[in-house]
């Protein structure tokens, strides 16, 4: 059993790490933060890298917890619908919530990530260690090796959890040493991100909404930033004779967007720039097993269990994650080696069922949220919802806001869609049988 004297190592200072701190801490843990990169607070952001987020309950329930929610949301961007514009006509609003008033939230990962690991450095007990590169684990003894601009440096701790993203260097040793399996499922689609700014010192579109323009093979999203410009993120194929490949020429990259994405030219001075010099990045699915070992190393977030970013979930359950962390260190008297499995047996169910809905997410955003069929079954759902409140509620309001786990959600919908079917299959034999009697009568 840990000693709460006893120092934790967190390696990897991003979202989840930050507030990960910042938990240990308020359980009186001195934690060690580690993170490969330089302080992200002083340096220049990475061009095209910034993903804004959609912070919605699972993420703002965790911010709570530890008091940072208002803080933390005040710069943030309320989001209550998507905004899906087609190649011609106008754009169309589709409210998340049956009563209009929820929102999804607009949030710089920088912004996010800079507040939080301030907010940890702050907290007694915690020392944060930047140009840290971890390259070496000792899972039976917690000692690291990390490679620095002074050196090769050693440390120890008695927990070690890493919170280092879907490249994980933490699971990359594990995965060395032979003490877990890992799989990542690459999509053939890759994202790169563009830039609409404020247009005479205005948004140039609804900042109310998060801004889809489907496409099929191809979907671009825009969220709001609160100097009143647009992150857009386009998402295309990596290869072929459609993708990001196969525009070459500023000349090329204009006649694509004049003929898909119309709109998006004239409030776009820099689309070119950008499209030419922002990196294309890849979205994958990672799924390793066990996510600990020996209650002395574990996984959090996407080290554990990345996800594309369709659903916007990403962040919300790696926050989530932290949360279940200490609700189980609560449960086991702190003891780490009862902790961890206890976190994994809770958490890998649903890491799978919000990976699983993410996927399945990407080919509504991308396929289906501009056709009538779709529209209408949204407001067939949302009458649902006004006709038997609590009792139908929609995927999406359960997935983005309450904390229902995960797998609860995907099992809950299923049946509410069996029942209905079971509905309009008597409503149809129902409309059938009348209208054979209407039939009847008539040629009496």
């Amino acid at each position: 059993m840990s000693r709460e004297r006893d120092e934790v190592a967190v390696v990897g200072a991003g979202l989840a790490g930050c507030l990960l701190a910042c938990f240990l801490a308020r359980r009186g843990h001195p934690v060690a933060l580690y993170e490969r990169r330089p302080d992200p607070r002083t340096g220049t952001p990475e061009r095209g890298r910034s993903i804004n987020l959609a912070l919605s309950e699972r993420g703002l329930d965790a911010l709570r917890r530890i008091g940072l929610d208002e803080q933390l949301m005040a710069d943030a961007l309320p989001m209550r619908g998507r905004m899906v514009h087609p190649v011609v006509g106008e754009p169309g609003f589709q409210p998340y919530s049956v009563d209009g008033d929820r929102a999804i939230n607009s949030i710089s990962r920088g912004a996010l990530n800079n507040a939080l690991l301030a907010a940890a450095a702050k907290l007694p007990g915690v020392r944060i260690a930047f140009d840290h590169r971890l390259v070496g684990l000792d899972p039976a003894t917690g000692e690291m090796t990390f490679q620095t601009p002074q050196g090769t440096v050693t440390a120890n701790a008695t927990v070690v959890l890493g919170t280092d993203g879907a490249g994980s260097a933490v699971r990359g040793q594990l995965l060395g040493h032979g003490l877990l399996t890992e799989s990542v499922d690459f999509l053939d689609y890759g994202y790169k991100e563009l830039t609409i700014p404020p247009l005479d010192g205005e948004f140039a579109l609804d900042p109310g909404a998060l801004h889809i323009w489907p496409r099929g093979t191809s979907m671009m999203i825009a969220l709001p930033n609160p100097d009143r410009s647009f992150t857009c993120t386009l998402f295309w194929p990596t290869h072929g004779t459609a993708s990001f490949a196969s525009l070459g020429s500023p000349a090329a990259i204009e006649r694509h967007f004049a003929q898909h994405y119309p709109d998006l030219l004239p409030i776009a001075p820099d689309l070119i720039d950008d499209y030419q010099h922002n990196p294309v990045g890849v979205l994958g699915t990672v799924r390793c097993d066990p996510w600990q070992v020996d209650g002395r190393v574990g996984l959090l977030g996407d080290a554990a269990h990345a996800i594309v970013p369709f659903y916007g979930q990403g962040a919300n359950c790696a926050f989530e994650d932290v949360v279940e962390l200490d609700r189980c260190l609560d449960e086991c008297a702190g003891d780490w080696s009862a902790a961890l499995p206890l976190f994994q047996h809770r958490r890998q169910d649903n890491a799978e069922a919000i990976a699983r809905m993410a996927l399945a997410n990407f080919v509504e955003m991308r396929d289906m949220v501009a056709s009538p069929v779709f529209r209408t079954r949204k407001r067939i759902e949302h009458a649902l919802e006004r006709a038997l409140p609590g009792r139908y509620v929609s995927q999406y309001e359960l997935v983005s806001f309450s904390t229902v786990p995960y797998a609860q959600v995907r099992r809950r919908v299923r049946r509410q869609y069996q029942v209905l079917g079971a509905v309009a299959a008597g409503v149809t034999v129902a409309v059938a049988g009348a209208a054979v009697a209407l039939g009847r009568r008539g040629r009496r």
